[in-house]
């Protein structure tokens, strides 16, 4: 019946059917009716929130109602590589596409409407221009989403209706549970399941596989928003208690490396996290620069670039998995740093327990947000779960800081 129905169109009306969004869009790839400002899209990986998002915007600036625009993004290259290139990007979707201008972090449609691209990374940015519309992708892990949200909150003021939609796959993350208390947010969900027809048979057999059921594919695939694991060693209430937007002057900074024991697409992630201690003695996780897939050379050369971009004073690096080769490849990178290698002799919980108990008494602050490793520490059970590499980083890091080495003892000294 579709066969017949699709001969029966004259290529003009194909062209228009190709075109039209409603037609080909699911329910909750819609834009709801209503008064609203905030239109939050709650989707698993693959759902096709992008997709709606992008439409969204392309619809409201054919229609003539955004004529200025913000993309936001977690960085700019998240910005140019997701909302604007992507397959489901708005340089992907309608006759009259686009023009991106990369100089000026823009894109420019034919009939005069102009969507400028900000990094959630770089709040200030967001601070001066005005908009009608705005677009912000996975909110739930910018760094710095209190922030920039407010910033863009300021700047969208133009028009009788300035609205904005957020696609993000959902994470307990304060910003998001403040927009779906918000009365001003309309909310539509969707699982990856809702978009199985769009993607990859391998996939489905291998993803779904692994994360049916689990807690991280309720998050990931079903797009539930996921809180606390009672059994866990850590909880977001204790580490949004000492959340903090900038850090005081730190006495040391080191950066805390977890090597996967193999290399490439399948491999476990390297941990690569960098922490600091103040003069008193308190802790501050900065930045967590930890990624998979990479080989030796590659990690190590991401642990160095995180060395010098917080003027660290130590690089610290497990070898259990890597023995001499982490030692090696390390010095081929950073031949001058400062290099201490630990090695594990008790287990996981052990290792993690002190470290668990300094968030517990208020000694550890983190820097902004680090969607990724708070995950991972918030749903860590020792015994139950894979192998934290972020969290393992974290806690070598913070051990070498503010703890006798692996007995867990506080340096008393500090605290």
């Amino acid at each position: 019946m579709r066969a017949e129905f699709l001969a029966s169109l004259a290529p003009r009306e194909t062209a228009w059917l190709l075109e039209h969004w409603p037609f080909w869009a699911r329910a909750d790839q819609l834009a709801p009716e209503g008064e609203w400002t905030t239109w939050l899209v709650l989707g698993g990986r693959g759902a096709g929130k992008t997709r709606a998002g992008a439409e969204w915007v392309r619809g409201e600036v054919e229609a003539g109602r955004a004529g200025r625009i913000a993309l936001v993004g977690e960085t700019f290259a998240d910005v140019r590589e997701v909302m604007i290139d992507g397959p489901s990007g708005l340089g992907a979707l309608g006759r009259n596409r686009p023009r991106y201008e990369a100089s000026r972090k823009r894109l420019l449609w034919p009939n005069g409407a102009v969507a400028h691209a900000f990094s959630a990374s770089e709040p200030e940015g967001l601070r001066g221009p005005q908009f009608d519309a705005a677009w912000a992708d996975e909110v739930a892990k910018w760094r710095h989403a209190e922030d920039a949200w407010d910033m863009l909150q300021f700047g969208l003021r133009l028009g009788a209706r300035p609205r904005q939609v957020v696609t993000t796959t959902p994470r307990p993350a304060p910003i998001l549970k403040r927009l779906l208390a918000d009365e001003a947010s309309m909310v539509t969900k969707a699982s990856t399941y809702a978009n199985r027809a769009n993607l990859a048979a391998a996939f489905f057999r291998s993803v779904i596989t692994r994360y049916e059921g689990t807690r991280l594919g309720r998050q990931e695939l079903d797009a539930e928003l996921i809180e606390d694991n009672p059994d866990a060693l850590w909880s977001r209430g204790v580490i949004d208690a000492g959340r903090l937007r900038a850090a005081p002057a730190l006495a040391r900074i080191v950066v805390a490396v977890d090597p996967p024991a193999t290399s490439g697409a399948n491999a476990d992630e390297c941990g690569i996290v960098v922490a600091g201690v103040d003069a008193e003695g308190r802790g501050f996780v900065l930045d967590d620069r930890s990624m998979g897939g990479l080989t030796p050379l590659a990690w190590a050369n991401r642990a160095a670039k995180a060395f010098r971009d917080h003027e660290a004073d130590r690089i610290v690096a497990e070898v259990n998995q890597g023995g001499e080769m982490v030692a090696a490849i390390m010095r081929q990178v950073m031949p001058a740093a400062p290099l201490k290698l630990v090695r594990a002799t008790r287990g996981k919980q052990a290792r993690a327990e002190p470290v668990a108990a300094l968030y517990e008494r208020g000694l550890v602050s983190h820097l902004g947000s680090l969607a990724k490793l708070e995950d991972q520490m918030c749903d860590f059970v020792p015994g139950m779960t894979r192998s934290p590499d972020r969290v393992d980083a974290l806690v070598w890091a913070l051990t070498d800081l503010m703890l006798d080495g692996e007995s867990g003892s506080p340096k008393v000294r500090r605290l």
